[in-house]
């Protein structure tokens, strides 16, 4: 493939958008990306499902390198994730496999998209009450509890990653901010980006598979988005939290009534 001729300029103008975003609030990239792809530019929501994946595992990769060098990585809280998200994905994709793309599958990815979109926006929001009105509660659970509640969150990501490609980000952090309470807010994050790359990339794998990855889209975007995330994780310290979370949460919810009406 001549890379450079792949290059759509729209895509790209697209990525890094979204990658800019991303570094500017943390927010998963699927959150923003597939809603895009499927509403402004008309791809098929497999489609761009599966390339998001895909672009997700690649985007991710670096961000794992990253903490991984700096030490915010709890690697005991990544396999647990994964010990239920990995095996999830793999039945979901055995699922799609049987039952393929068409009519009734096209439209369960789109409504499922709208509610992980949902359920991100709200994570945006509530986030810092949550913790307040429910952290002491999950610090106090035994260790066992926290351990299967976390391979069971994995279950739940593993699913609704594969098929929507959206629950890393707002919703894998504030799950695993509630559940790990005393761990620092950065392994936190640094932790969910690194569980997020075998479950990307393990879903992208099956949709490439089936056949829902479009290339010449995918390389367009990361032409794009990494750029894009370098210069959101800059300015995320010139730009209000307070401000740009809500704005980005209604930008959300805008795009989920679209997707589930």
């Amino acid at each position: 493939m001549d890379f450079a001729a792949a290059i759509d300029p729209l895509y790209s103008a697209s990525g890094f958008f979204v990658g800019m975003l991303v570094g500017m609030t943390g927010v998963g990239g699927g959150s923003l990306m597939t809603p895009l792809l499927i509403l402004l530019f008309g791809i098929h929501p497999a489609t761009a499902v599966g390339t998001d994946l895909l672009y997700a595992a690649a985007t991710k990769t670096g961000g794992t390198l990253v903490h991984g060098f700096v030490h915010t990585v709890d690697w005991r809280l990544v396999g647990r994730l994964a010990l239920g998200s990995v095996p999830a994905a793999t039945l979901t994709l055995l699922a799609l496999a049987h039952v393929g793309f068409e009519g009734g599958t096209t439209r369960v990815i789109s409504v499922s998209l709208g509610i992980a979109l949902i359920l991100t926006a709200a994570g945006l929001i509530l986030r810092g009450r949550l913790l307040r009105l429910y952290g002491e509660r999950m610090a106090a659970l035994s260790a066992a509890t926290t351990r299967n509640l976390t391979i069971g969150f994995g279950v739940l990501l593993g699913v609704l990653v594969t098929i929507s490609s959206v629950g890393a980000g707002a919703i894998g952090v504030t799950v695993l901010l509630l559940l790990y309470p005393r761990l620092p807010t950065v392994r936190i994050i640094g932790s969910d980006i690194a569980h997020a790359v075998p479950l990307t990339l393990v879903a992208g794998i099956g949709h490439w598979l089936l056949g829902s990855v479009n290339w010449h889209l995918l390389v367009s975007l990361l032409a794009g988005s990494l750029p894009g995330i370098f210069l959101g994780s800059y300015l995320s310290t010139r730009v209000p939290d307070a401000v740009l979370r809500p704005i980005l949460a209604v930008v959300l919810l805008l795009a989920a009534s679209r997707l589930v009406m």
